[in-house]
């Protein structure tokens, strides 16, 4: 159709309306039709709308509502990312305490590389204590912390709305495991119900920082000494964006969100790429040395997407070298979740977690340090058997955050980063956080995670071990085509403890050892691959 015929069209419509006299009131539709057609036409800047006014735009009304007429009438229940509709149908079954059966039998294709499974046992496990938990905390730590198998992973006030902060913590509490700050410091928001928090010491030192953006040693030690806080950790790069910083644009800055951080309110908000506390290994270990003393003796640990394996190595040789010990490691994967990152991060850059995770427990194992630290998975769990995973690659504990997200009552709806949120969990705006009630979501975190704790405690005993932390590689089995299947130790190289120290030449990954130093995160010369 010709543009102009649009108008010819409005016009007879808008006469015809006129001449009869029941529906004149239809005027004050079509002549605002009319001169939006005539706007359309005029305007220079969208091509589509200046050669089909007004009817070009039933494109973008389209476009608009694709992402809910797809999920809502087209998905099938494995499909829809980045969680398809039936991982996230699971969280919000048990976040309700609904049934969370499933009838008929799987409908994964067993026969391709979507199936894994656990090997179970013929004489299963029964009366185990559930009750038991992770001790963190090296003998250098003079407060260490009992985590449970599954706690709320970082996500900031700023990210997350004030009544979403308010529920996760309240849940935290009632189902005693921790809930982590995020960067963005420890705001009012966490502390209002007393759940226990890891704090997360990003690059901006947000909460702990002078007015020039550095570590405040002062303001941390009175903060970190607070009985709430049990761990801190510290952020040196997460998955959906690993060493790219973030800014917090000005407009967002509120008075709440500028007093938590210590910055001002309406400017820009800057997390830097890296950290300004230290430029080495050796200086970051003792760093984290001095963050243990400021808090009274908490476990300190870091928290890192793998990218370049010779740095993971590096922070291995420089606890041997100064004998100071993180207390924790917690691996981030690529799959894992943010706000806003860009698309290239997102899509392009940061290890999975399947193989961060095995990278580091080999580093940790191969120097003899897997006994004194401990490990975590964070990224994309959502389930007992994702948790069991995990544990059988060499984690202690997981962390989750989209999945509590869910249990708030997350939609996926992909507005995170237009604080357009219309659940009110990931925006500042009042009257859409005004639909969240803090003491029933608090109330679905608590079962979530409960119910996947639960679950994994029943896989473990289905599979004759007496807790979780006895999965190995070999109990986990995966698929390399339809016709062949094999345990992940015959998948991946599992190494035996010491043999970076004693045999470094004999392991896949000799030549990052060689390029691994102590006193820098740069490789080598000798080591750099020719």
């Amino acid at each position: 159709m010709h543009r102009w015929l649009v108008f010819p069209v409005l016009l007879l419509l808008a006469a015809a309306a006129a001449s009869w006299p029941p529906a004149r009131w239809t005027l004050l539709l079509w002549v605002p039709l009319l001169l939006l057609a005539l706007h359309d036409a005029l305007q220079r800047r969208h091509t589509l709308r200046r050669n089909y006014p007004l009817i070009a735009r039933i494109r973008w009304l389209f476009e608009d509502l694709r992402p809910f007429l797809y999920s809502y009438i087209v998905e099938s229940p494995f499909d829809g990312r980045p969680f398809t509709r039936a991982e996230r149908d699971i969280v919000y079954a048990r976040a309700k305490g609904d049934l969370d059966a499933h009838p008929f039998g799987t409908e994964l294709d067993v026969y391709s590389d979507e199936y894994e499974w656990m090997s179970h046992s013929i004489a299963p496990e029964v009366g185990h204590d559930r009750t038991q938990r992770v001790r963190v905390g090296t003998a250098q730590c003079t407060r260490p912390y009992e985590a449970a198998l599954l706690n709320i992973s970082a996500m900031s006030f700023g990210s997350l709305g004030a009544r979403a902060i308010e529920a996760l913590n309240l849940g935290a509490r009632l189902g005693n495991f921790y809930h982590d700050t995020g960067e963005g410091g420890f705001s009012p928001y966490h502390r209002i119900h007393g759940g226990d928090v890891v704090w997360e010491l990003g690059s901006g030192y947000f909460g702990c920082r002078d007015a020039s953006g550095r570590f405040d040693p002062e303001r941390f030690r009175d903060r970190a000494q607070d009985d709430q806080v049990k761990m801190i950790e510290i952020k040196l790069s997460q998955g959906a964006k690993p060493g790219h910083g973030g800014v917090l644009p000005g407009p967002k800055v509120s008075a709440e969100i500028a007093a938590t951080r210590g910055v001002l309110q309406g400017e820009d908000c800057i997390s830097p790429s890296a950290h300004s506390a230290f430029s080495t290994p050796i200086e970051m270990v003792e760093w984290a040395a001095r963050l243990r003393d400021l808090s009274g003796g908490k476990p300190v640990g870091i928290k890192l997407c793998v990218g370049q394996p010779h740095e993971i190595y590096a922070v291995m040789k420089a606890m041997l070298e100064t004998g100071i010990r993180l207390d924790f490691i917690v691996i981030d994967g690529a799959e894992g979740g943010t706000g806003a990152a860009p698309v290239e991060f997102s899509n392009r850059v940061g290890m999975p977690l399947r193989e961060g995770l095995i990278f580091v427990r080999n580093a940790l194992v191969g120097c003899g340090l897997k006994e004194e630290i401990r490990l975590a998975a964070s990224g994309k769990v959502h389930s007992g058997a994702g948790l069991a995973v995990n544990c059988a690659l060499g984690a202690d504990w997981s962390n989750a955050a989209r999945a509590f997200m869910f249990s708030l009552g997350c939609i996926q709806s992909l507005k995170c980063h237009t604080d357009e949120c219309p659940t009110g969990v990931a925006t500042q705006d009042p009257g859409r956080q005004r639909g969240l009630v803090v003491p029933d979501k608090a109330e679905r975190v608590r079962r979530f995670q409960a119910s996947t704790v639960s679950a994994l405690w029943d896989i473990s005993c289905a599979m004759g071990l007496d807790s979780p932390w006895a999965i190995r590689p070999h109990h986990l089995h995966e698929r390399l085509n339809s016709a062949r299947s094999d345990s992940i130790d015959r998948i991946y190289n599992f190494y035996p403890r010491g043999i970076l120290l004693d045999d470094p030449g004999s392991v896949a990954s000799a030549r990052y050892w060689a390029m691994a130093r102590a006193d820098s995160f740069r490789a080598a010369i000798e080591g750099t691959p020719g």
